[in-house]
């Protein structure tokens, strides 16, 4: 019955979508025919909004009409009241932090502000913002109440945990469990508060610099409503973490990604043509369509590769006889993340980059001669300088947060005290320097995969003269962390299908990698 109603449901939406969709392009198509000069390129966005409108009705139809197995699994989720019950309050808080995000700062004038910031389109300031809200689910173009994002928690997070390898006290409160992860989150909650009063006052201070943005009053309701708006995200997604399903945190910021996925293919469709030279300026042409697809299947395809990716070390527990029994000698494996670090590199070689843009391209302003506006071009988002910077810090983060996260000598000592060995390695020191080995050089490929797809949205901006608000979101980094947050999500559900003796994904007897059953 459930699955019923939201077959339903999803089915009224569909319905809506692909009416809206159909007649704006058949009318588009008839006021284009009627036109006294035909060109082929208008048609382009018409005919988009059919074809997707069809593959909207086709997958509507493939996946809960048809007799597939996506339908079965999602009968089988239907089935199972607790899940729904999570699935739904997750949907729910997640559409709250989407109403909230459209909340504005009061007392700043939003349309001076929004024509501020679209004046900073293309420059390096315009481009700093946009990375910055696609790491953090926020939006400082319209300084809404959700401007910061959940940035300062993430923030505040990484320096406990960077805190937990030199500060004692913070490493003994690790190993105490739960109670000591409570106390480091209750620290990690206040220092994001402070975070948040800091950010909020830098960026509130570039508003009262200009009278028609308000004063001292919009400046003190700017700072408590954008660090209120911070700490209600956060404990959104801890609401999420409890009562929910998934990773809250990632949730909220894989949100502000897709949502903002539709207006970039808007904006393809609507600079889309047939020249195959790219037609007038900012014309993207079929090649470059071709390309930005490509971009797409292969950023979607490696993230899964890479996300998944294990390198199994052998591990063989010690046989113990007691009596006439034979205990252990069970093989199992040991398996090491390929890309352990995640997409954390990329979000801290991209916060450390964004101050060489700023500070030359000011200097540059300030000073004008050719060694200062040399340097604001090499070091301006997407150039060549840039961009071999912004991989070595991919590549430095990449070790240094597999070195704070990677313990071998911990796991060495535990693998001997659990009395288990690795085949042909001595316990203890043998076995650490043997895993840090593998470790570093599984890394390497890790990170020049991250590298790779960090600067796929800047070198097709570039080179292609494609707009960065389509290549950053059609490949790059907010696919990466869309696709990773995703098979997060999926594979939670899948453990609870399991668990429930319910077939997963791929079917009965099969299982995604890291579900445990």
């Amino acid at each position: 019955m459930a699955f019923k109603l939201f077959r339903l449901v999803v089915g009224a939406l569909t319905l809506a979508i692909v009416l809206y969709l159909g007649i704006s392009g058949i009318k588009d198509i008839v006021g284009i025919a009627r036109a006294e000069v035909l060109h082929p390129s208008d048609l382009i966005q018409p005919a988009g909004m059919l074809v997707v409108s069809l593959g909207i009705l086709v997958g509507f139809y493939y996946i809960l009409m048809g007799p597939t197995r996506i339908r079965r699994i999602l009968e089988n989720i239907f089935s199972i009241p607790e899940l729904i019950a999570k699935i739904g309050f997750t949907v729910a808080l997640l559409a709250i932090y989407r109403i909230g995000f459209y909340i504005p700062i009061p007392g700043l004038d939003q349309i001076a502000w929004g024509g501020a910031m679209e004046a900073q389109e293309g420059k390096p300031l315009g481009q700093i913002l946009q990375t910055v809200a696609l790491f953090t689910g926020g939006n400082l173009k319209q300084s809404t109440l959700f401007g910061l994002g959940i940035m300062p928690y993430i923030t505040a997070a990484i320096i406990f945990q960077l805190l937990g390898t030199v500060v004692p006290a913070i490493e003994r409160l690790q190993r105490e469990g739960e109670a000591g992860r409570r106390k480091i989150q209750e620290y990690t909650r206040y220092a994001a508060v402070v975070l948040c009063v800091v950010q909020a006052s830098f960026w509130m201070s570039r508003a009262i610099m200009y009278p028609q943005f308000g004063g001292p009053g919009t400046f003190l309701m700017g700072v408590l409503g954008m660090t209120a708006g911070t700490i209600f995200l956060m404990w959104l997604g801890e609401q999420i973490d409890e009562y929910g399903i998934g990773n809250g945190i990632s949730l909220l910021i894989m949100a502000s990604i897709v949502a903002r996925i539709p207006s970039a293919i808007a904006m393809l469709m609507g600079q889309a043509t047939l020249s195959f030279g790219g037609g007038d300026a900012g014309g993207i042409g079929p090649l470059k369509i071709v390309t930005l697809a490509g971009m797409f299947v292969f950023v979607v395809a490696g993230a899964i590769l890479i996300t998944q990716g294990q390198r199994r070390i052998p591990v063989q527990q010690a046989k113990m006889t007691r009596g006439r029994r034979v205990y252990g000698g069970q093989r199992q494996y040991l398996p090491l993340r390929v890309n352990h670090g995640g997409v954390m590199p990329i979000i801290f070689a991209s916060a450390l980059m964004m101050f060489p843009s700023i500070l030359f391209s000011t200097i540059a302003t300030r000073w004008r001669n050719p060694v200062t506006v040399f340097l604001a071009s090499e070091f301006a988002s997407g150039s060549y300088l840039w961009q071999l910077c912004y991989i070595g810090m991919i590549f430095f983060f990449a070790f240094f947060w597999t070195t704070v996260q990677f313990k071998p000598k911990e796991m060495a000592e535990q693998l001997r005290d659990y009395g288990s060995f690795i085949p042909g390695l001595r316990p203890g020191k043998r076995t650490a320097d043997y895993l840090e080995r593998v470790m570093e050089r599984i890394t390497y490929c890790g990170a020049a995969f991250l590298a790779v797809i960090a600067v796929l949205p800047s070198v097709v901006t570039t080179w292609m003269k494609i707009p960065f608000n389509i290549s950053a979101f059609l490949g790059g980094t907010g696919l990466l962390i869309t696709v990773s947050v995703t098979l997060d999500l999926v594979q939670r559900i899948e453990a609870q299908l399991v668990m429930r003796n319910y077939g997963g994904f791929l079917g009965e007897g099969s299982r995604i990698k890291g579900v445990r059953g």
